[in-house]
């Protein structure tokens, strides 16, 4: 299997990556985005990419892959619509058109969020943007894609948020979430089980489109 991970520096992106460097039946994982991720792995190649609405430059690079995790994302925090869709939306479907035509036996997975408004017109400017990406990645005809759409997930293995006020709520955060698992369990994930559960709709499907917190959790239990 042949991956490539956008959003790789971020919490879930660190996790996924992790995941699919461990796992046998990765052959090569390509991580496209602005910074590299530093880390060293034979079967690891990155392209550092400034223009993140535009691929033609790199077309030619991105061909021959199995899987694309979009783990890309920002907080809508102090953003209007238009910016908040500017990446959102915008960066999320100029890759995913760009790979469905270079990879239509693609699977496409994209990191979405707990809440999503699939009929994109629902009170919450986020929610609206999320659920319209969600919308536009199933109109492109991929062999499958699915929308990962978590609620609170837990750090395993040494993963950040690049956002710092996030990384501030991890950090108050951080000895409650294991209570929470037991508590709640299937409703607070681990960055492990989002790589594992990504690797899994790649190899098995899934039997919905839209996978909430428990759905994932239900793929591969922590």
């Amino acid at each position: 299997m042949n991956v490539v991970l956008f959003g790789a520096t971020g919490m879930i992106g660190q996790g996924v990556l992790r995941e699919c460097l461990l796992a046998p039946d990765v052959d090569r994982v390509l991580t496209i985005g602005r910074t590299p991720t530093r880390v060293q792995h034979a079967r690891l190649r990155e392209i550092a990419h400034a223009d993140m609405w535009n691929y033609l430059p790199i077309d030619d690079q991105l061909r021959g892959f199995d899987a694309c995790f979009f783990c890309l994302g920002v907080t809508s925090a102090g953003m209007s619509e238009a910016d908040y869709s500017r990446v959102t939306y915008g960066i999320t479907i100029a890759a995913a058109e760009t790979l469905c035509r270079l990879n239509p036996d693609m699977t496409f997975v994209f990191v979405s969020g707990a809440g999503a408004d699939s009929s994109e017109r629902g009170r919450l400017m986020w929610a609206r943007v999320k659920g319209r990406t969600e919308n536009a990645i199933f109109r492109l005809p991929f062999k499958a894609s699915y929308a990962f759409r978590p609620g609170a997930v837990q750090p395993m293995h040494g993963e950040r948020s690049r956002t710092a006020a996030y990384r501030v709520l991890y950090a108050i955060t951080k000895p409650l979430l294991p209570l929470l698992r037991r508590l709640w369990p299937g409703q607070v994930l681990t960055t492990e089980q989002f790589g594992r559960a990504m690797l899994f709709v790649v190899r098995h499907g899934a039997p919905k489109r839209v996978l909430e917190s428990s759905d994932i959790n239900a793929l591969v239990p922590a």
